[in-house]
């Protein structure tokens, strides 16, 4: 199989892909499941590849699902730039299976509380048929001690209904919340594994939203949701039982009801479930839209917008509202009411009629009017039941909506896991984002140690091209190569851990100074920590804190100057010591002074370490061991700042700000002729 792969990468790099884009990979070797090579995206219909003894077939892959050979194993593991070992896999062929799984994860639980009920509907219909005894005792004219004993066995039954009633409670509390708990957990390890293609298309609003509010759902799913379920079935099965003891012919009206009941519920059900999903969806909505605007607050308010956005706001949180209105719509029309209602009537005159026939006495029908009345309570409760459920499973499919999107990189855990040394080459590569093409055939080498810059107009793929090389995004023809192997073939963990990166968007979490610095460096001192802080010239700064390094840092570092951000960005790759330094207009916020003093510190980090710079500074530039100049997507030129400012058009039209610039060039060509 490793000789396929090797193949099939030989294939890909040559231009030659078995397969093109969204397309599958799978490998099958001598008609049995071998293992599955590296799948280049899963969004549209996947091939699947077979090794036999010819040459390599392919088959779709939803017909090889039903052949002899596929199993629910042999399917290609979702993809995922992250994995937590030992993390639960659960059933997600539906909302319902999803949450049922979740809930056999803890079956004791379920199984307690399932008993707990089973055993309160028993005691409960128990005590009503003991209330028929107790009349026919009377009517009898029994003696004091049957009717005692009557009323005690009515004390314990009712007392044992309460006790098991609490104990079915207490249960389903527990699972409901160790579900939620569960259910988070899987969330957010899924959304930590997504690439960073995935987060580039949702809305942060609306992932809080399912992430907080649909998962809650999940929890009113099962208390009181299921625990609700469970009184409805045993609320109908267990009368009914005590029911058929007493006299087969009066289970005709239950019988009748409980069919009807089940039809018009189903009816129900579905005109409920898309007003439900809808409700949902509009809450991502609003919430979406509140997160935009409180994040980008600075603007409403400059660009004088508050009232507009509070249209927008109010205009969505009345849709929201709408929706609830319709809700209430269909639950005031929920008719299973009205139906046992007309269903006891019929069957108390059942009663009277057998009781004229003289099949029943006064007790059975004191006794099964009360257990015909037990089934009025899983009525009425399943008009808040279903809501509670058809809710939460609207909630689970958003939720489960997001866990399976497929990642379009792995991780790679079997992959090349060595340490990296430095050398970085680019071959014919290019590059589409949206179907637009941002890189296209770019081709250049990075020797260990050696500092690269990368100038270009705005938009023409420099950022792009570093986020190539910690492999954010995968190529789309040619190959990205780390010390000679291709990045797609790097345990992911692996290379990442050996890059640092600042950018000029510094993010900063809501956290003290010092845990900022130290983000990805388990087990840094506080010593390593303020070392960095130096060199990064943010040590000072830092003291002037009430609280130095342990000051919290507000959200996205708002309480900081854009300088104050950089420099401690730098500190936080200072203290990493990675092997590749990637550097994306990272002084852009600093003053002169302090830059020249930070262009020391990056100078001594450098030492050793590939760095990729991307700047206009010519102060930053002439440093470089090679300038790569981009324009368009396309590498148009390369050298030594000094080679391209006599030989690149474009290099000296980025440069011409600088005046400087044309006397260099003329000494230079004066220097040559001599």
């Amino acid at each position: 199989m490793q000789a396929l792969y090797r193949e099939w990468r030989i294939l890909e790099t040559k231009g030659h892909r078995p397969v093109k884009e969204n397309l599958g990979v799978l490998g099958v070797l001598g008609g049995q499941l071998a293992s599955a090579i590296p799948t280049l995206c899963s969004r549209s219909a996947p091939i699947a590849t077979l090794a036999q003894s010819g040459p390599l077939m392919y088959i779709p892959l939803p017909l090889l699902r039903h052949s002899s050979v596929y199993s629910r194993e042999s399917e290609l593991a979702q993809k995922s730039e992250f994995s937590i070992e030992g993390l639960r896999e659960y059933n997600r062929s539906s909302a319902a299976r999803w949450i049922i799984s979740h809930c056999f994860e803890h079956k004791v639980y379920f199984f307690v509380g399932l008993v707990g009920f089973a055993l309160t509907y028993i005691a409960f219909s128990g005590a009503r048929v003991m209330f028929g005894r107790g009349a026919e005792i009377i009517i009898a004219g029994g003696g004091a001690e049957a009717v005692i004993g009557v009323s005690l066995a009515v004390l314990i039954l009712s007392v044992s209904d309460g006790l098991f009633s609490l104990m079915g409670s207490m249960a389903m509390v527990i699972l409901s919340t160790r579900v939620e708990r569960d259910s988070r957990h899987e969330l957010y390890a899924s959304l930590l594994g997504k690439s960073q293609t995935f987060h580039d298309q949702q809305r942060v609003g609306d992932i809080m939203a399912r992430a907080t509010d649909d998962v809650r759902q999940l929890n009113f799913v099962i208390h009181p949701g299921i625990m609700f379920m469970f009184d409805m079935v045993l609320g109908f099965a267990v009368p009914m039982i005590y029911i058929a003891t007493i006299n087969l012919e009066l289970l005709l009206a239950p019988i009748l009801f409980v069919i009807a009941y089940v039809i018009v519920v189903r009816r129900y059900m579905r005109r409920l479930e898309p007003v439900m999903m809808q409700q949902r969806m509009q809450y991502g909505t609003l919430s979406a839209r509140l997160e935009e605007t409180i994040s980008g607050i600075e603007i409403v308010k400059v660009a004088a917008q508050e009232i507009e956005e509070r249209k927008k706001f109010r205009r969505n949180a009345w849709k929201f509202r709408d929706y609830f209105v319709q809700q209430g719509k269909i639950e005031a029309a929920y008719l299973p009411l009205l139906m046992f209602g007309v269903a006891f009537g019929f069957f108390f005159l059942h009663c009277l009629n057998m009781y004229g026939r003289g099949i029943l006495s006064i007790g059975d029908i004191v006794a099964v009017t009360g257990l015909m009345q037990v089934l009025s309570f899983p009525v009425f409760i399943s008009l808040f039941s279903i809501s509670m459920i058809q809710l939460g499973l609207a909630g689970a499919r958003r939720i489960l909506e997001l866990i399976e999107q497929s990642a379009d990189i792995d991780e790679n855990l079997d992959g090349h896991s060595a340490d990296v040394i430095g050398r970085i080459e680019f071959e014919n590569v290019t590059f589409k984002f949206h179907g637009m093409t941002v890189l296209e055939d770019v081709s250049f080498a990075v020797e260990p140690g050696q500092t690269v810059a990368i100038v270009g107009q705005t938009g023409s793929g420099k950022s792009t091209l570093t986020q190539l090389v910690s492999r954010t995004y995968d190529v789309d023809a040619g190959r990205v190569l780390i010390d000679g192997v291709d990045v797609r073939d790097w345990n992911l963990d692996r290379l990442r851990s050996q890059m640092g990166k600042i950018e000029q968007d510094i993010f900063l979490f809501s956290r003290s100074v010092a845990e900022n610095i130290s983000f990805g460096v388990q087990g840094a001192t506080q010593e390593e920590i303020e070392n960095a802080a130096r060199e990064a010239q943010a040590h000072d700064f830092i003291l002037s804190f009430n609280e130095g390094y342990d000051s919290e840092i507000g959200e996205r570092g708002v309480t900081l100057s854009g300088g104050q951000r950089q420099r401690l960005a730098l500190a936080r790759a200072f203290l990493r010591q990675p092997r590749i330094l990637i550097l994306d207009d990272s002084t852009s916020a600093i003053d002169s002074a302090t830059e020249d003093e930070i262009q020391k510190a990056m100078r001594r980090a450098q030492e050793g370490r590939t760095t990729i710079l991307i700047t206009h500074r010519v102060s930053q530039i002439r440093w470089a061991d090679q300038i790569i100049v981009l324009e368009n997507g396309r590498a148009i030129a390369r050298g030594s700042h000094d080679e391209l400012l006599l030989t690149s058009d474009h290099y000296r039209r980025i440069f011409a700000r600088y005046g400087a610039v044309d006397t260099l060039v003329g000494h230079m060509a004066a220097g040559g002729g001599a």
